[in-house]
């Protein structure tokens, strides 16, 4: 049983990580000069993809990113999923989807940046503050919980979206 404060903290979690995945596909998309200038942004031609995962120094999967880095078909995903992700979580919708979405989206940046390493592939410092847990797990974390405890139900659609005849049939869309 959660108290109605408890179930407004948790709502509050679950805006703020949808406005975190919202804003990076916003600012990806328009260049809005916060993480993406504007001459790289998504609508004038940029990659959303090809600055980080080019960029992976580290880890068992390096050329496996390397090698997707500004790929379309990862640039399409990648954006999809930011959008989507931000979306279900601010509306409070489609919360086990969108925790699932943002565990395997976020799993995969940790791996990209993979936080036990101490050195790169050219023995430079990785400056990894903690060899395993990072904001990545946090929010990934963050969103299971917020979809294990209907966080959707306040301030959000979940009631409303929960009553819908197809997710009553398929409760797995809750």
């Amino acid at each position: 049983m959660l108290t109605t404060t408890a179930a407004r903290a948790l709502a509050v979690l679950r805006i703020s990580l949808g406005f975190t995945f919202l804003w990076a596909f916003l600012d990806k998309t328009f260049g809005w000069n916060y993480a993406t200038p504007a001459e790289r942004a998504w609508l004038n031609g940029g990659s959303p993809t090809k600055g980080f995962l080019s960029g992976v120094e580290v880890g068992p999967f390096q050329g496996f990113f390397n090698d997707i880095a500004g790929q379309a078909w990862a640039d399409w995903l990648f954006m999809l999923g930011l959008l989507g992700i931000g979306v279900a979580l601010i509306l409070g919708i489609g919360m086990r989807i969108a925790a699932g979405a943002a565990t395997v989206m976020l799993v995969l940046m940790w791996f990209a940046e993979f936080p036990p390493a101490q050195t790169n592939a050219a023995g430079e410092a990785t400056h990894s503050t903690n060899p395993f847990m990072d904001y990545h797990l946090i929010y990934a974390i963050g969103a299971i919980v917020t979809a294990l405890t209907y966080a959707g139900h306040t301030w959000g659609l979940g009631r409303q979206w929960a009553r819908l005849p197809l997710v009553q049939r398929n409760p797995w869309l809750i």
